[in-house]
């Protein structure tokens, strides 16, 4: 089996763990439809259904940016620059 070469970070980070969380959490969410397929409870008129997707375009706009800020940081870090 080859090794992996010195001074290389290994390709699993915790980093790129949670990258990879933010990034699949708005598909299980939307994909697990009998968790948000009913009209209760409502928001300002608006049946749960509807709302819940809704809320989850901002959510999912929230983490896509957390992921990516992550993924600069572990870019630059691999390349040995300063993460900030």
């Amino acid at each position: 089996m080859p090794e992996e070469p010195e001074g290389k970070p290994p390709v699993v980070t915790p980093a790129r763990v949670v990258i990879a969380l933010c990034l699949v959490a708005p598909f299980v969410a939307m994909l697990w439809v009998g968790s948000y397929a009913k009209t209760d409870p409502a928001f300002i008129g608006i049946p749960f259904f509807y709302w819940y997707q809704m809320l989850w375009v901002l959510i999912s706009t929230a983490l896509t940016m957390v992921a990516y800020k992550l993924w600069q940081r572990d870019q630059r870090a691999r390349k040995g620059g300063a993460s900030a």
